[in-house]
């Protein structure tokens, strides 16, 4: 299977039947947007590439940055043979298939590039397929994911492999090639002569969020739409017509679901209503659940605000309520106001810190038994093992705070909340201070 098809991107057949991003895919890595620092003068895949290093790779890296086409690119200057595998479509019986072939052909010395795309898709039997070939050198992976190898790909296969991190291209590069391909006559869309209103292509390479074929892919409806109308100019409302809607680089599933979720919790947690309600932002225009955003939000009250303001907590959950109420998109800005005020509200993580406290002191002590003086004792059997015997009915003291513990003995005088100076705590803290002086008989 080589795999590469024959030349056909100057036949008119072809500009009708292939897509524009498929017909402008990069042959060489002169041609190639993008990834400088990989691809540039004596960074480390160029020189991988030109020293014809055999080493299996992974491209990690967001959709339309160029994990299939630098495959290709390798393939064509190593003069390897080149075999495309989805994950989504392919099992162990095609994998072993093309393992026997590539095989015999390395016996010939014929050298092999299996590219899988969606590498992370593949289960742990499917991924420890390609071990054996892989470690004796009869084929060259090369796999392409969205998600992080640490995660997605198993350690025997990922230990063997150099993973090369891909970048979203930069709007300047992104202009760049839609320039390009208006311009190539053989492959683009120069037969067709169109100018350009300045700032039309700005707004595809804004709206394409630094994916090469989505911004290629809208240059190409733009273009369709023009010339169905008789129009020789792309406009900026053309083309906002051809957009519809923002693509935004967004995985609900992937890393980018945790990344953006942990940039609004940090930036709430560093009192930064600017950038939290953007981070909000992006989540939810990205297609996020609302009412995940929401129950994460509710996190945040209780972990970083806790009792500094403890109204905080209402107002997120006042949020949510709101938010499933009216849904999208008025609900929206409940969700926004709850963040806005949690970014400026007074921070405490005093009773989170002392929470985990607990649970670490729980896993690694043993579960001592109450003490006798603060359990009940409903029976008379109960009361003769003396339990309850000393208890401290607290309203009957000065203060309301009696003058015993309530911890288990190992425990005693352990402090698991400590409270912040900030906002309602610093109230908090001199109560604290109060019951311990009276605790104390002072």
């Amino acid at each position: 299977m080589s795999l590469f098809a024959p030349d056909m991107s100057g036949a008119e057949g072809a500009v009708k039947t292939t897509p524009l991003a498929e017909r402008m895919r990069p042959r060489s890595l002169e041609e190639f947007y993008g990834q400088t620092h990989l691809l540039g003068p004596g960074k480390p895949l160029r020189l991988q590439i030109e020293n014809d290093d055999a080493a299996s790779l992974i491209f990690w890296g967001p959709p339309g940055v160029g994990k299939t086409t630098l495959a290709k690119i390798i393939a064509r200057e190593t003069s390897a043979s080149f075999i495309e595998f989805s994950a989504v479509l392919s099992g162990i019986k095609e994998i072993k298939a093309v393992m026997v072939d590539a095989e015999k052909a390395s016996q010939f010395g014929s050298r092999t590039i299996l590219f899988v795309d969606e590498i992370h898709r593949f289960n742990k039997a499917q991924q420890d397929a390609f071990l054996p070939y892989v470690e004796k050198g009869t084929i060259r992976l090369i796999g392409a994911t969205t998600e992080n190898p640490s995660f997605e790909i198993n350690a025997a296969l990922l230990s063997r492999c150099r993973v090369y991190t891909l970048r979203a291209l930069e709007q300047a590069e992104v202009l760049a090639l839609l320039e390009r391909a208006l311009q190539d006559r053989e492959r683009g869309l120069g037969a067709w002569e169109l100018q350009v209103e300045e700032g039309a292509l700005e707004v595809i390479a804004s709206y394409s969020s630094g994916d090469a074929r989505n911004s290629l892919n809208a240059l190409e409806v733009a273009a369709r739409l023009a010339k169905g109308r008789g129009e020789a100019v792309l406009t900026k409302t053309l083309v906002a017509e051809a957009l519809q809607q923002r693509v935004l680089l967004y995985d609900k599933k992937g890393e980018q679901h945790y990344d953006l979720i942990s940039a609004l919790h940090k930036s709430v947690r560093n009192s930064d209503p600017d950038a939290a309600i953007y981070w909000l932002g992006r989540m939810l225009q990205g297609g996020e659940d609302p009412m995940f955003v929401a129950r994460r939000v509710v996190r945040m009250a209780v972990e970083d605000i806790g009792l500094a303001a403890p109204e905080a907590l209402n107002l997120c959950l006042s949020a949510r309520d709101a938010m499933h109420f009216l849904g999208h998109p008025e609900g929206e800005l409940a969700l926004a106001q709850a963040v806005v005020y949690l970014a400026l509200a007074p921070k405490s993580n005093a009773v989170y810190k002392g929470w985990n406290e607990v649970v670490a002191d729980i896993e690694q002590r043993p579960a001592e038994p109450v003490p006798l003086h603060i359990r009940n004792a409903p029976t008379r059997l109960m009361k003769e093992l003396e339990y309850g015997k000393g208890y401290q009915y607290a309203h009957d003291v000065e203060g309301k705070v009696a003058q015993m513990e309530c911890l288990p003995e190992s425990l005693i005088g352990k402090r698991y909340y400590r409270p912040t100076q900030e906002g309602r705590e610093k109230l908090l803290a001199q109560r604290l201070a109060e019951v311990e002086r009276l605790r104390r008989g002072q």
